[in-house]
């Protein structure tokens, strides 16, 4: 393998170059983007559109040694020839290759709706998926409906409520993420994002979009100066398709990530392995890290990450390990905690001391140890209500805790030592640790654990300031 072409320039395909450095790949390397703009992390967005991430925190450094081409658009593959034709401005190019990879991501589902598109299939000028931080800088007005009850709606309805926009959420079934959640709990979500300020619509559908409003299906109209649709994505798989590969949902590849054509590999939102496509962020990252080792002639094979939402929003902590269906396995045994008036929530499936499943709403603390426990396959402890109600230790998260080189950032490989060293060097907050090491900028899922890390360093530094006794 001499020069690897990879399409596309996401989270996924960046992991990858990272992962090709690391295991000393030899030959060259040419990135078709077909963003005008660096690569940046779609998970963070919504804290852009909050007003608490500046846009240029998202993107990426380049990677060195690596030829990255913006503004370039594959249109066709020659998979007999080993060639990918781009536009590139007003020109056409072309790039042979000996490995392709297809890291294309996925495109946002439009829905039909009159008014929110002209005649050329185009979005209204006030109307915006939420794909790139240009996106963000579209949504505008003083008041914002958000359809889709989704994880991207609720997240982008929390975010926009935070920033002091009057916001509304709309969504089919009667709550939002109902159908992960389970009635219970996703009332409950519908209550707190109530009370930071959001207000829910469920149970309904759009109909009609007119400037400024957004018509219902029960008659009644939220008002809407720019109106995001979080209606749901779809694999782009149009360049495999028109070239032959073999695609399902997804571009189906085998465990070593590739595709029917053996020069040919597919990683990320695109890709369909095991007759699924990506589940969250961490997944697309995990497929980058296999593919980098096999690319380097390591022996790889992917295996499915846990299935994991963690959504990222002010108005409540929220995870599901997992999906519903587990909890009606034969065999489990099953932990709840309900705190109506609290709105807390948790309920977790076990197959002997292991979780199998779980929802969990505002305990934050149970969030991050059940979700360590999953991910890790660890044994959860014997008090299951005092590990719902956060009494044990979360991940270690003082300063003499856990050994130096452990992985606290898994999307952009943050050790704890790094993040140690940063802070040393005056990265006192986290904005300031995340400018300085990119940790919290991929998932975000590991926000909680570096702000504790900051607080015990910070209370380590001003007890050594204190005069002796």
């Amino acid at each position: 393998m001499n020069h690897v072409v990879v399409v596309g320039h996401g989270p996924a395909a960046h992991r990858l170059l990272r992962g090709l450095r690391r295991h000393g790949h030899r030959g060259t390397v040419t990135v078709l983007s077909a963003e005008g703009h660096p690569v940046h992390s779609r998970s963070p967005l919504t804290d852009v559109l909050a007003g608490r991430v500046a846009p240029d925190l998202l993107e990426a450094a380049p990677e060195p040694g690596v030829r990255v081409l913006t503004g370039a658009v594959a249109d066709t593959l020659d998979l007999r020839r080993r060639v990918v034709h781009a536009e590139q401005g007003n020109t056409r190019t072309r790039h042979p290759y000996d490995v392709l990879v297809l890291a294309c991501g996925a495109r946002p589902v439009t829905p039909e709706l009159p008014g929110a598109t002209d005649r050329h299939g185009r979005l209204a000028a006030d109307v915006t998926t939420l794909r790139g931080t240009a996106d963000c800088a579209r949504v505008q007005g003083a008041a914002v409906t958000v359809l889709g009850g989704g994880p991207l709606g609720v997240e982008t309805a929390g975010a926009l409520a935070r920033r002091g926009t009057a916001t509304t959420l709309v969504c089919r079934d009667p709550h939002p993420l109902q159908h992960r959640l389970g009635d219970t709990a996703a009332a409950l979500l519908t209550a707190r994002l109530q009370q930071a300020g959001v207000t829910v619509l469920g149970g309904r559908r759009a109909v009609r979009r007119d400037p400024g409003r957004l018509l219902l299906d029960d008659g009644t109209e939220a008002a809407a100066d720019s109106l995001v649709l979080c209606t749901g994505v779809e694999p782009d798989v149009r360049l495999a398709r028109a070239a032959g590969l073999r695609v399902h949902h997804g571009i189906v590849v085998d465990d070593t990530l590739r595709t029917s054509d053996s020069r040919v590999h597919a990683i990320g939102d695109c890709a369909e392995h095991a007759g699924r496509t990506v589940s969250g962020h961490e997944s697309a990252l995990a497929q980058a890290d296999t593919l980098a080792r096999v690319l380097t002639g390591g022996a790889a094979a992917h295996r499915p990450t846990p299935d994991l939402l963690r959504l990222r929003t002010p108005a409540a902590d929220v995870a599901c390990v997992g999906t519903l269906d587990a909890f009606r396995r034969h065999g489990l045994r099953t932990v709840g905690l309900l705190d109506p008036a609290g709105r807390r929530y948790a309920r977790i499936a076990l197959d002997g001391d292991r979780i199998v499943a779980a929802v969990l709403l505002g305990l934050p603390e149970a969030v991050a140890t059940v979700s360590h426990a999953h991910r890790r396959g660890l044994p959860v402890p014997s008090d299951r209500l005092g590990l719902l109600l956060g009494i044990p230790s979360p991940p270690p998260a003082t300063t003499d805790a856990g050994p130096d080189d452990s992985v606290v950032c898994l999307c952009n490989h943050v050790s704890r030592q790094q993040l140690a060293d940063a802070f040393a060097l005056g990265a006192r907050t986290t904005p300031a640790l995340a400018r300085a090491t990119r940790a919290t900028t991929g998932c975000g899922g590991c926000a909680t654990q570096i702000e504790m890390l900051r607080t015990a360093w910070a209370d380590a530094g001003r007890r050594d300031l204190e005069p002796a006794p």
